[in-house]
């Protein structure tokens, strides 16, 4: 297995939700694994706000019925017809083009395939980052201005 195979597995594990991947071949051995932070920044951030609670709830699931403790479950339900638009850089994330501009899209726009979202700023290159779907904007996970991870959500749109 030569260097470009490996890299085409860790970009492979990387998309998918595979948590490790070992593979051997005679004296051959390698062994991929996501990070757990990976994990957590693939979580929208209404479900991030809700993991304490989550967390908490097991502890106290004794003293509390059960209904309690599945409610933040119900809160992710909706989330599973809805696409992510998600970073494929690390970089600055800017909703519009410039202070005394309009952001590219908001909560409710229709976006299309190549529709400007939001420009990502790395290394003094301004990267405008264009929709791969149909649908309608439903939430903006990102502030704008904030440094944001290779992979990491930005937006959820509801396909049309």
């Amino acid at each position: 297995m030569d260097f470009k195979q490996i890299q085409e597995l860790i970009k492979m594990v990387n998309k998918s939700n595979i948590g490790e991947l070992t593979i051997e071949q005679k004296d051959f051995r390698v062994t991929i694994k996501q990070k757990e932070e990976h994990v957590t920044q693939m979580v929208s951030a209404a479900t991030v706000q809700a993991a304490p609670v989550a967390i908490a709830a097991p502890q106290a699931a004794a003293s509390q019925p059960a209904s309690a403790v599945e409610k933040p479950r119900a809160a992710e339900a909706p989330a599973a017809n809805l696409v992510t638009i998600k970073s494929p850089m690390i970089g600055t994330f800017y909703r519009k083009a410039s202070p005394d501009k309009p952001n590219f899209v908001d909560v409710g726009a229709d976006v299309v395939p190549g529709t400007v979202v939001c420009i990502i700023e790395a290394m003094k290159l301004f990267n405008e980052i264009e929709s791969e779907v149909s649908g309608k904007i439903v939430k903006v996970l990102v502030d704008d201005a904030s440094p944001v991870e290779y992979d990491q959500p930005l937006f959820l749109v509801e396909p049309a």
